[in-house]
């Protein structure tokens, strides 16, 4: 008897996972596209090899003009960082970020395009680095 419940139970379970994703659209990503229009990055940071944070202050993001300006610290390796945002819920971030990124040509700055859930907004963002000036007095 126990098994019969067992099974029937099971039934209903995978009857309603299945219907409860029936009606949801998926990316090429594999991420649900919802009906969230809204993008923006709330937050960024760059780290070194080691994980730690190379900025100096906080970012300054200007969801707007779609800028992010920050300092890092004087001697930092720009060839080797790895940028970190933060978005609104349901936004992914193209391209990847898949590892190290290469922030060194500071004539060219890096951009990123943030896409909202909805996947009907789009907004790029362009990362200017500037670095830090060695401190003379240390």
């Amino acid at each position: 008897m126990k098994t019969k419940i067992f099974k029937f139970l099971m039934v209903i379970f995978c009857a309603l996972a299945v219907t409860s994703c029936v009606n949801n659209t998926i990316d090429e990503d594999g991420l649900l596209i919802t009906d969230r229009d809204e993008c923006y990055v709330s937050n960024f940071d760059l780290t070194g090899t080691d994980h730690l944070t190379v900025r100096v202050g906080d970012a300054r993001i200007d969801n707007e003009a779609c800028t992010i300006h920050v300092t890092v610290a004087y001697g930092t390796d720009l060839h080797n960082l790895y940028p970190k945002f933060s978005l609104v819920t349901d936004a992914k971030l193209e391209p990847k970020i898949t590892g190290i990124t290469d922030f060194s040509d500071l004539d060219n700055p890096r951009q990123y395009t943030v896409v909202s859930g909805s996947r009907k907004v789009r907004k790029t963002y362009t990362i200017y680095i500037t670095v830090q000036e060695r401190n003379s007095n240390k």
